[in-house]
């Protein structure tokens, strides 16, 4: 069974089965108790309210039974549901458990739209030294330890007048890492640390270190391999009279050179968009997820490339993901990837089914299983030609990529910048207003939230409740968006002055 396969226009009614097989209904709007809705042949009476975006029983669910949506497992019941009754997180309760077998069960490729709209198979970008294209052309500031942050924000403030016809921006980015740490927590940052200073979306990078950490200037180096010493400069704040004189002194020559720069036409193969959602409702799967997973099928069909992350959000849908796969091996490391995120919660004492947060159950959500169906979709239908591990990059050759990183939004959303995403896809029900080291396009699952934010949302899949507008013109109007910020405009956060960076934690600190 295919998540792909959803009708294009949602219906007429307040409440959607979005499989035939589901024994509960979607609200697409609120609905008062004891009003009665339908859905093509199935009528059911609500015996309490039921709030935008949650369940209701469309059948008499016995206890300990199992719950369908999306014509998968969400759980099972905790107690006898009658039909009409909310079914939430009072009621129903996660099915996953530890590690699993899997087996490769290869389902056949969904025929996919060869072309986005209008024929466009190119973009508008910077071509830098090592053949990957930038969407954005910034002055960045990395520091190598968090020592000093406040030393990085002092030159990009004295360096704002750097910003016009050939610099978009010039940006620090803090962070409290580059020391005390130890093992695989140390290796994270240092690759992390190499990949944002080489990403194309910048045009001149200064490295700023403090001297004496353990991820100091001549560490860090060796990770940076084969780098255009013309546009990566290092300075060490402990080796010079007055630091940030000549951090401002660096920046204005990496802005120099920067003057020759433009844009110039760029295939799509060059192109890798990450796809990521937070602050989920119970319409994100319904709305925006599958409006993104539609818009990453034509993309790649067209030649670029998507990357999925948010393992723990994978939990209880990971077998539709293994099953797309191009090959067993790329199966196994599907597997891998998966019970080694496991692994690694039980390793720090968590179970791995406390991942719905109190906004996801406001908005809905139920469960883990509940939410990575919805997750996934914005996978769409492509195969799956690899899976990435943390500060691994896009290698060559477009599709579909998994990557490992954790659920939380500013940590994952960095993680597909590393992974060498020039732009982020971000949906969410609830809306937030960070952004991530790259374009980060906020997309709503419902109108309320882009009307009542529309400083932080640039789309809204939400129309698709309200009007009489279908997935795949929605889709269509993505594509173009989506195009529009690679080839220059700029998205909510960006007008604000966001941009944020995290890196992914690991162990302890010294």
């Amino acid at each position: 069974m295919n998540l792909c396969l959803q009708r294009a226009r949602l219906p007429v009614s307040k409440i959607i089965r979005i499989n035939e097989l589901d024994n509960v209904a979607v609200a697409l709007s609120p609905i008062a108790a004891h009003e009665t809705v339908s859905y093509g042949q199935i009528s059911v009476t609500a015996l309490q309210d039921i709030p935008q975006g949650h369940k209701i029983a469309l059948e008499d669910i016995g206890a300990n039974d199992t719950v369908i949506k999306y014509g998968y497992p969400i759980g099972s019941a905790t107690e006898s549901i009658a039909k009409g009754a909310h079914v939430h997180t009072h009621n129903i309760r996660t099915n996953l458990a530890a590690d699993l077998t899997y087996s490769y069960h290869p389902v056949k490729e969904e025929k996919i739209a060869e072309q986005t709209p209008d024929q466009v198979r190119s973009f508008w970008g910077y071509e830098r030294e090592d053949g990957r294209v930038g969407i954005r052309n910034e002055l960045w500031i990395v520091p190598t330890v968090g020592c000093v942050n406040a030393v990085a924000k002092a030159i990009a403030e004295k360096s704002a007048e750097l910003i016009g016809d050939t610099v978009d921006a010039v940006i620090p980015y803090a962070h409290p890492y580059g020391c005390s740490q130890m093992g695989e927590d140390q290796e994270h940052t240092r690759k992390a640390l190499s990949d944002l200073v080489k990403h194309p979306n910048a045009g001149g990078v200064l490295v700023l270190g403090l001297g004496c950490e353990n991820c100091n200037l001549q560490v860090i180096k060796p990770y940076l391999g084969t780098y255009d010493t013309n546009r990566i400069r290092f300075l060490s704040c402990q080796d010079v009279e007055d630091e940030v004189e000549a951090g401002v002194k660096i920046l204005a020559e990496l802005a120099a050179i920067c003057k020759t720069d433009k844009r110039t036409e760029q295939p799509l193969k060059k192109l890798v968009i990450g796809l990521k959602c937070g602050g989920s409702d119970g319409l994100s799967g319904i709305t925006a997820n599958p409006v993104v997973g539609a818009f990453s099928d034509r993309f790649i069909a067209a030649g670029g490339s998507t990357i999925l992350t948010e393992v723990p959000e994978m939990f209880g849908a990971e077998t539709i993901l293994m099953n797309r796969a191009v090959d067993e091996s790329v199966f196994q490391k599907t597997v891998s990837l998966i019970n080694d995120f496991k692994g690694y919660f039980r390793a720090n004492g968590e179970t791995i089914s406390e991942n719905p947060s109190p906004g996801n159950k406001e908005g809905g959500i139920s469960t883990l299983e509940d939410k990575a169906l919805g997750c996934t979709q914005k996978s769409g239908c492509a195969p799956v030609v690899d899976v990435l591990r943390y500060g691994e990059r896009v290698h060559e050759g477009t599709g579909l990529y998994l990557l490992e990183a954790p659920g939380n939004d500013l940590v994952a959303s960095t993680a597909l910048a590393l992974s060498g995403a020039q732009l982020v896809l971000f949906t969410t029900g609830r809306g937030t207003p960070f952004a991530s080291p790259v374009p980060t396009m906020k997309i709503s699952t419902n109108e309320a939230l882009a009307r009542r934010k529309s400083h932080w949302i640039d789309f809204d899949c939400g129309r698709m409740l309200t009007e009489e507008i279908t997935k795949e013109a929605l889709t269509d109007e993505l594509c173009r968006s989506v195009l529009a910020v690679a080839n220059g405009e700029r998205v909510k956060s960006e007008q604000a002055g966001y941009a944020d960076l995290a890196i992914w934690k690991q162990g302890v600190t010294l």
